[in-house]
């Protein structure tokens, strides 16, 4: 279920709460007991990065490496190839 943030215009008061997506949007205040309390849009606290999680998942085969069929092939290089690491 996801985090929903609420902000009371009245008093100023934030919190967060875990709600279905079908549940009622709260506009009851729990510190000063208004009805001025709204929902506010925030950031995620999860983001889905990375090559491709989709490019990827649920295919055989050749399709699976479609996203390095692109890519021209590059040489790996460290520098602990010479020892300098400890």
């Amino acid at each position: 279920m996801p985090i929903y943030e609420y902000q009371c215009t009245q008093c100023g008061h934030e919190l967060e709460l875990i709600q279905k997506i079908s549940d009622a949007v709260i506009t009851q205040c729990p510190a000063c007991a208004e009805q001025t309390l709204q929902k506010c849009v925030s950031a995620p606290s999860f983001r889905l990065g990375g090559s491709g999680w989709y490019e990827t998942d649920f295919k055989s085969g050749k399709k699976k490496n479609i996203s390095q069929a692109d890519k021209p092939e590059q040489k790996a290089s460290s520098s602990c190839d010479s020892g300098s690491c400890k």
